[in-house]
């Protein structure tokens, strides 16, 4: 009885192993040396937009989105023949890492300037971008340099290098006032709730189209922007990013992609 009971004992446990390895077969796994994704098939890419001409929403696009990083983003992802799943999102989350800690994507693309201080959470790609910080304010107004805020309230957007650079380069009588997106900042500006804005040069620049304001002053920081990833566990994810990034540029591709939004910058 017990011989017969212990081999009873061992056949079922057996087949529960068996049981378990086989349920375990079923969940999809990257192969050695493939970029471990949060979907099968799919890069999923967080960004804040509206921030043009970087990101913002566009119906015709098969994400709903469009901008430089989107399209670079887009190429990237054909190289690694995965389908692109684009997710608004805080820009405080995306720059701080915490998006990416919780899962919400798999890689950021929003105009982030690589920081020391970022990549203490955070991978980067290689650099894709460089940019400059810019005064906006109104064409032919009172604003005409960063000296002439002393009194005046400036926006800029929280969590960025050009809030940064407003903090350590105002007059002392000048107020920051922080916004979250460009949107908001933009907005700002139009109802006179602040007499400039300091952030990027490029996005600053898609404001003056109209002619109401112009740029009073380029501030050279020495930025340059990357794609960023969870500093653990993507490491393969940075190399194809990396790997597909230096393709488009030596296939001409990412030329052609720049000159689009900075023919005229």
């Amino acid at each position: 009885m017990k011989t017969s009971q212990a081999l009873k004992t061992l056949s079922v446990a057996t087949a529960l192993a068996l049981s378990l390895s086989a349920c375990g077969s079923d969940e999809p796994e990257a192969a050695e040396g493939e970029p471990e994704l949060g979907s099968a098939g799919q890069l999923t890419v967080c960004t804040d937009a509206p921030y043009k001409p970087f990101e913002y929403p566009d119906d015709s696009s098969p994400t709903g989105y469009t901008g430089f990083d989107m399209e670079i983003v887009d190429a990237i992802a054909a190289g690694m023949d995965l389908e692109v799943v684009v997710k608004d999102a805080g820009f405080d989350g995306l720059q701080s890492g915490a998006s990416l800690a919780a899962g919400q994507c798999d890689m950021v693309a929003s105009a982030m300037t690589i920081t020391e201080e970022r990549e203490e959470n955070l991978d980067f790609s290689e650099p894709y971008y460089d940019s400059k910080q810019s005064l906006l304010a109104e064409a032919g107004g009172d604003v005409a340099s960063i000296e002439d805020l002393d009194g005046q309230k400036v926006g800029v957007q929280q969590g960025t290098t050009g809030a940064q650079y407003a903090q350590d380069n105002v007059p002392e009588g000048a107020e920051l006032v922080s916004f979250p997106s460009d949107a908001e900042l933009y907005a700002a500006l139009n109802s006179g709730g602040v007499a400039a804005v300091l952030q990027d040069l490029p996005v600053n620049l898609d404001h003056t189209d109209d002619g109401a304001y112009e740029i009073v002053e380029e501030y050279d920081t020495d930025e340059s922007y990357g794609f960023a990833v969870k500093e653990e566990g993507s490491e393969d994810l940075l190399e194809a990013i990396n790997e597909n990034l230096q393709e488009l540029r030596d296939s001409g591709e990412y030329d052609t992609i720049y000159e689009k939004y900075f023919s005229d910058s």
